[in-house]
């Protein structure tokens, strides 16, 4: 499917459209409030410790909250969520305005504004867990993510030239009037959306031979567990990223000034227009490295545009600023690449149910290190910032490599229609991890079988487990007299050859093609790996073992599978 198709496709989810609409409309007055909001503060005030606070406000925050951010998304209803922080923030954009109208306080104004900022904090965790519930099926994931983020670069275009014209005729109120709309906006957006509730999964309500204590619930850790070194994976990239592009947010002004000598204002915001540019580039070209099946090779090359714009970017010559700004539009539109594919993979591995609390943790995570970088880069720029721009681009190559290395198979992006999909399907694994019955997926190969052909004989090492995706197989069984009989026929979603793994016994039973067919079959070490993250999932299993080993074929419940 070509890209304008995808897009066509997610701009066809009426749900996922409407979102995309009304936070587009969300962003360009949250870029207006923010020029509107330090306008004001520094005509007002004239001091830079005042200023500097409302800058430092919006890190902070979101910092101290984004983890519990995300406990509250998993908890609560998402879209509930949303809706609150939006009319939370709307309701203050009108006290503003009025403080503004009434020439109220300046503290009063910042107090406000921070904590809009704080309810601004709950706003990422749970958007970005609320996304993909919003999608029909993984394709349209990354297209949303990168719609997502071409239209949030558009609105740092359009909110600051609104604030500029709102500026230049006086209505500063307005700005925080016109701020509170859009937030209305979203909110009726929201209103009309279906729930953003989480589902009670089996691995809380399966039953168990070892059920868990009544209201005991697996822990963040227990259910991440499966998936802890790819998102070690997407953490190390995406920090490295992170403190980078905080540094060189601030260096911009050293850049322009004491690099290629241009004036301070004109050559700062040139810079940042640069930045802008290429993030909406990145967000486009996204857009289609995200449809491959493998995304390895696009978190590679938006490592590589961030690294190599910043090698151009510190080796430019003095008169090439023209340079400096296609250099700068490359390492943002690398960065924004590697953000998107990172949010992808991050929604697609995390299980729904902690996905709030992973994305506010990660968060956090990445809030600190543009913190970070935003204090250290500046200090070590001083004398040699060429130098420092080339080195960070050997870091980032390094943690691309080591990013994908962790991510591993989570970086291939299986198709909807995969049939080895329909493991998830297979009842006996209700209640598994989702990250873990995504790992066997990956790791799932398709055998066809012809009609006749034996599959397995009885007396054989057991070394895989079979689901039937087509065609019907039957069930035979040699006794101690040598006397064959049939146990029984199985067909379409049955599986068999577990016991012989689970006990580590050979075969006890040989099954044969009645027809031509398709089978799913895990190697030993997946299937185990698999139930052994289900509570009393192996004894479950080794309990049918009871109807094939010296029973007869009506010793086998109605509809109740033989097992071998």
């Amino acid at each position: 499917m070509g890209v304008i198709a995808v897009y066509r496709r997610v701009l066809g989810n009426g749900a996922l459209a409407r979102v995309l609409f009304g936070e587009f409309v969300s962003s360009i007055g949250d870029w207006l409030y923010l020029v509107a909001l330090l306008v004001l503060i520094w005509n007002e005030t004239k001091d830079p410790f005042i200023l500097g606070i409302v800058g430092a406000a919006r890190i902070v925050p979101y910092i101290l909250l984004s983890v519990p951010a995300g406990i509250i998304a998993d908890r609560y209803d998402r879209r509930l969520v949303l809706l609150v922080t939006d009319v939370v923030r709307g309701v203050i954009m009108v006290v503003i305005a009025v403080a503004v109208v009434v020439d109220g306080p300046i503290l009063l104004i910042v107090a406000l504004a921070i904590t809009a900022t704080c309810f601004s904090a709950f706003f990422s965790p749970a958007i970005g867990a609320f996304l993909p519930s919003l999608v029909r099926d993984e394709s349209e994931l990354g297209p949303a993510n990168s719609a997502w983020s071409s239209l949030d670069n558009l609105a740092f275009f359009v909110g600051p030239a609104i604030a500029a014209l709102l500026l230049g005729i006086g209505s500063i109120a307005l700005a925080f009037l016109l701020n509170a709309v859009t937030f209305g906006v979203v909110a009726l957006v929201l209103l009309r959306l279906p729930s953003g509730r989480r589902t009670e999964t089996a691995v809380e309500t399966a039953p168990s031979a070892e059920a868990q204590p009544a209201g005991a619930q697996p822990s963040l850790r227990e259910i991440l567990r499966p998936v802890l070194r790819p998102l070690a994976g997407l953490s190390v990239l995406n920090m490295v990223s992170d403190f980078i592009f905080g540094g060189l947010s601030v260096i911009t002004v050293i850049l322009a000034v004491d690099v290629f000598r241009v004036d301070e204002a004109t050559g700062t915001g040139l810079l940042n227009s640069a930045i802008g540019v290429g993030g909406i580039v990145g967000a486009l070209v996204a857009g289609a490295l995200v449809l491959r099946q493998r995304l390895a090779p696009p978190l590679l090359i938006g490592a590589g545009g961030l690294a190599l714009g910043l090698v151009v970017l510190g080796q430019a010559p003095v008169d090439a600023f023209g340079v400096a700004l296609v250099a700068m539009a490359v390492t943002a539109g690398g960065a924004l690449l590697v953000e998107i594919v990172n949010t992808t993979l991050l929604q697609r591995i995390v299980p729904d149910e902690v996905r709030g609390r992973t994305l506010g943790g990660m968060e956090t995570l990445a809030i600190s290190a543009y913190a970070a970088g935003s204090f250290v880069m500046p200090l070590l720029a001083a004398n040699q910032p060429g130098a420092l721009l080339v080195v960070s681009a050997l870091v980032v190559a390094v943690a691309a490599v080591v990013s994908v290395a962790l991510i591993g198979h989570y970086s291939i992006q299986r198709p909807a229609d995969d049939v080895r999909r329909k493991l998830a399907d297979i009842p006996i694994f209700a209640g598994l991890p989702p990250a873990r019955v995504e790992t066997a997926i990956t790791r799932a190969t398709i055998k066809p079988m012809a009609a006749g052909a034996p599959i397995i004989r009885q007396g054989d090492d057991a070394d895989l487990f079979y689901v039937i995706v087509q065609g019907t197989v039957e069930v035979t069984q040699v006794d101690a007299q040598g006397q064959q009989r049939t146990l029984r026929e199985m067909k379409p979603g049955d599986f068999f050859g577990e016991i012989g793994l689970l006990s580590r016994v050979p075969r006890t039973a040989s099954v044969t093609a009645l027809t031509d067919g398709e089978l799913i079959a895990l190697d030993k070490q997946t299937f185990l790996d698999l139930v052994e993250e289900g509570p009393g999932l192996t004894y479950r299993l080794l309990d049918l073992r009871r109807f094939a080993i010296g029973g007869s074929s009506e010793a086998v419940p109605a509809g109740q599978p033989a097992r071998r």
